[in-house]
């Protein structure tokens, strides 16, 4: 069974140009490419999709982030495993001003 996944972006960078139409919405396509050497556990990073004619040009998406894979069964009242527990009293640091003052930027892109 595989593991799940957790992907962090940074929205103000999404070229919004990339961004398209679909039946049910507004679309992204984006590209998890493995990093095995990452730092602080992340395991791929994450870019703005290109076309293929765009890629044999040579141009290359946008870093929008990193993932990080996450052990699958992990439940938050569970010990978390030793490879988390550092991003875990990372986020528990976290104080609510910078949460709040976060939440209320109004420069998203889209």
């Amino acid at each position: 069974m595989s593991n799940i996944i957790k992907i962090r972006i940074d929205v103000t960078k999404i070229e919004k140009e990339r961004l398209y139409q679909g039946k049910k919405g507004k679309y992204l396509d984006i590209v998890c490419i493995p990093t095995p050497n990452g730092k602080y556990d992340q395991t791929h990073m994450v870019v703005q999709s290109v076309s293929k004619e765009e890629r044999d040009q040579g141009i290359k998406g946008n870093i929008l982030g990193n993932a990080e894979e996450v052990e699958r069964g992990f439940r938050a009242h569970d010990e978390p495993p030793p490879a988390h527990k550092r991003q875990l009293a990372a986020a528990e640091a976290r104080t609510e001003p910078d949460w709040a003052a976060e939440q209320n930027q109004d420069d998203v892109p889209f």
